[in-house]
């Protein structure tokens, strides 16, 4: 993507995280001319715009083949006509978040855990996201205020003992507001551990400074969950932002989502995986698609995904293969979508399914 506007850009303005928000939003005509938009469909696709704007970084746009419509970055920031054609049963709150909304922006769906909703806002408007159908543009930024009594919720909650920092993106929040907000979870004598949700490695890696990393590696155990989907956004850029936070002593893990079309074949997720295995960032969970109203078609049938990650289980190393899940509503948690190895099971004997599909025998005295 190349507006006329940040074409060649100064080395200096393109590694500014702040410069590549200011240029992230593309023009509407940018954006119809990408899509290929016939003049029929116009009016559809403004509607498409206003319920679910666009925003992709520069560095993003750079990486994306404009002109192969199938390409799979492509796909996943550019908007598509089919959100408005392909309704998910999950509707807009496929988690049932809003349900277990315990206090302005903090999510209760376990005992032990919340979820601390601390922005709205996101470099890049991923098209399959949970939670697009809250996107706004030009939503303020959170004041401090809202932040502390964030904090003073967690800290009426006793039985919380892990926060999981997220939004939107915690890391466009500036280094001393996110710097105060962990520093008051952590003050929090129950608060454990911290994790803080961030595709900005995969979509802003300049936001990853040395500065920033400093300042959260004084909360830790912090540990970072981020999203790759596709070994192509496994850039050197990329690379540099998971080695910056590695080194700063935070354990980095990757959340990727399967999609149709981006990455549901063997080879794309073997070499993700190897991939991200190589950047010390641990290939964590590979989740199956929300079903989240406006994202329908990026939804994999359920047996091609099983399929996927038992192969992935037999071709890769332990550290490389990831869990494959789904996400249930109303608090069900993480799901693992795999067959049972267990074929039958006794007090003295357990028959189970090898990698290979054939059935092994192990008996105990």
């Amino acid at each position: 993507m190349e507006p006329d506007a940040i074409r060649n850009p100064a080395r200096r303005d393109w590694r500014n995280w702040r410069w590549q928000l200011r240029h992230s939003r593309p023009a509407p005509r940018t954006l119809e001319r990408l899509a290929g938009i016939a003049p029929r469909d116009r009016r559809r696709w403004r509607a498409l715009l206003r319920r679910y704007p666009c925003r992709i970084t520069p560095y993003y746009g750079a990486l994306v083949r404009w002109d192969d419509p199938a390409d799979p970055l492509r796909r996943q920031c550019l908007p598509d006509l089919a959100e408005l054609d392909t309704p998910a049963p999950g509707g807009a709150d496929p988690l049932g978040e809003h349900a277990h909304l315990v206090a302005p922006g903090l999510v209760q769906r376990y005992p032990d855990r919340a979820l601390a909703l601390t922005t709205g806002d996101c470099a890049l408007f991923c098209r399959h996201c949970t939670r697009k159908n809250l996107w706004q543009y030009g939503r303020p930024a959170p004041t401090r205020g809202f932040l502390r009594r964030l904090a003073a919720a967690v800290a009426r909650r006793p039985a919380v003992r892990e926060v999981i920092v997220s939004g939107g993106d915690p890391l466009l929040l500036d280094d001393d507001r996110l710097d105060a907000f962990l520093a008051a979870l952590r003050a929090i004598p129950h608060v454990e551990v911290l994790r803080i949700g961030t595709r900005a490695p995969a979509v802003l890696p300049m936001r990853i400074t040395p500065a920033l990393c400093a300042r959260l590696a004084r909360h830790r155990p912090l540990w970072i969950n981020t999203q790759f989907n596709h070994p192509r956004e496994l850039t050197p850029e990329a690379a540099e932002a998971c080695g910056r936070l590695v080194r700063a002593g935070l354990p980095v893990s990757n959340q990727a989502v399967l999609l149709r079309g981006v990455n549901d074949d063997l080879d794309t997720l073997k070499a993700l995986c190897n991939g991200l295995q190589r950047l010390s960032v641990r290939p964590y969970y590979l989740f199956q698609c929300d079903a989240v109203r406006g994202a329908g078609h990026f939804s994999t049938p359920w047996r091609r995904g099983i399929e996927l990650a038992e192969r992935l289980r037999a071709e890769l190393g332990g550290l490389s293969a990831p869990l494959f899940v789904a996400d249930l509503p109303g608090g069900g948690g993480k799901v693992p979508l795999l067959r049972s190895p267990i074929l039958s099971l006794s007090e003295h004997r357990a028959v189970l399914r090898g990698h290979d599909g054939r059935r092994r025998t192990l008996t105990r005295p």
